[in-house]
């Protein structure tokens, strides 16, 4: 049975717009930095190549051979690097923006996060399968021993994502899809709230560690608190509302920046807010940067792109009898899909700004060879 044809097309064309982007979007930062204008196209063109011949020859594999080899190797590998960084000197792991969190390889930067996404997700799918089932009534004390490994695991990693690394976007689009992957496997409501409030404190301590966190969520919370503290009691009010010096510099432009692309955008190359006012808009607000120069009619194209490999997934999940590919699909989808929405989301001020790239689309090799590989994967389960 040959794999989903539609899926691969459709994630091709979004890596296509991708690269138009790289180019489009990428002028301010070439002369910044003395590049040259084809410096960030000629890579993305690159990656792109590679990450769609990847998918492809993924697709071409037997699943019942190579699905469970890959996965586990992507985890036991990309943890294993993770856990390297750690101990690796500066010159090999560089602080980036005071994060380290990619791996310098011959001129290319390596983010073995993206890789251990799919690896986790991958894991939790296999032995979920095996070892988890519908709770039956046997109690909150049962279902919290039963889920201890894995929740030993999750802590490591989120603690070497979240804290080490200070990537606290990633952190949450891991802890999403676990939460929701849990409920599909037949966990009770009493254990999903008791987890999820645990998850809660955990974020909440990290956002309290981290200074530039905390100042992120008070610039995030002072242009939206006009709105909602409007609708508390005065008491409230004066409790939560705090001083407004400058208006929050990225989430500004960003929002500028959408209201400028009007309903059929200025233009490919002729948007104003990717010169010097939004920081690396051919990464974390690249839909920023789409929406200014290809407008409302661009942003609904790209999203209904996103929203067809999002259904195909869902439907390689919905059709199969094997629940170890079920619970990945699903977990994929979930993770592509929480991703997008946390990128949309702060761009637009909705919540405080992750840094976390879009999937398919922001410039990075690590991120879209880590999305085409989890793509690949799903299209060699769709043979199945």
């Amino acid at each position: 049975m040959p794999a989903d044809k539609v899926l691969f097309s459709t994630v091709s064309i979004l890596i296509g717009i991708s690269i138009l982007l790289s180019y489009s979007l990428s002028p301010y930062i070439t002369i910044l930095f003395h590049l040259s204008e084809f410096h960030f196209v000629i890579r993305q063109f690159s990656f792109a190549m590679l990450s769609i011949f990847i998918m492809w020859f993924l697709s071409t594999l037997d699943p019942d051979k190579w699905l469970k080899p890959i996965g586990f190797g992507l985890f036991f590998g990309s943890s294993v690097l993770m856990l390297l960084m750690l101990i690796l000197p500066e010159s090999i792991v560089p602080a980036i923006g005071g994060a380290k969190r990619w791996i310098k390889v011959f001129g290319f930067s390596l983010a073995p996060v993206e890789f251990f996404k799919i690896g986790f997700i991958y894991f939790l799918a296999w032995s979920f399968s095996r070892k988890m089932d519908y709770h039956g009534g046997r109690g909150l004390k049962y279902e919290w021993l039963r889920f201890l490994p894995y929740g030993v695991i999750f802590t490591g990693a989120i603690f070497i994502i979240g804290y080490e690394q200070k990537d606290l976007g990633q952190s949450m689009v891991l802890t999403g899809t676990m939460l929701i992957l849990l409920i599909f496997v037949g966990s009770s409501y009493k254990f999903f709230l008791s987890i999820l409030a645990l998850i809660v404190v955990g974020i909440v301590l990290l956002i309290s560690t981290a200074s530039h966190r905390i100042g992120r969520i008070q610039s995030w919370w002072s242009t939206i608190q006009d709105t909602v503290l409007d609708l508390a009691p005065s008491f409230i009010e004066d409790w939560l509302r705090i001083p407004v010096e400058v208006i929050p510099y990225q989430i500004g432009h960003s929002i500028n920046a959408i209201y400028n692309g009007a309903l059929f955008g200025e233009g490919v190359g002729n948007g104003t807010f990717k010169l010097g006012f939004l920081s690396e808009v051919h990464t974390d607000f690249i839909l920023s940067g789409l929406m200014e120069e290809f407008g409302f009619i661009g942003i609904f194209i790209v999203v209904s792109l996103f929203l067809v490999v999002l259904l195909r997934i869902f439907k390689v999940a919905s059709r199969t009898e094997d629940t170890t590919i079920y619970l990945f699909t699903l977990g994929m989808g979930l993770i592509l899909s929480i991703a997008f929405l946390v990128n949309a989301y702060g761009i637009s001020g909705i919540t405080p700004i992750k840094g976390i790239s879009v999937p398919f689309l922001s410039y990075g090799g690590s991120s879209i060879l880590g999305s085409s590989i989890a793509v690949g994967m799903v299209l060699m389960a769709s043979k199945k």
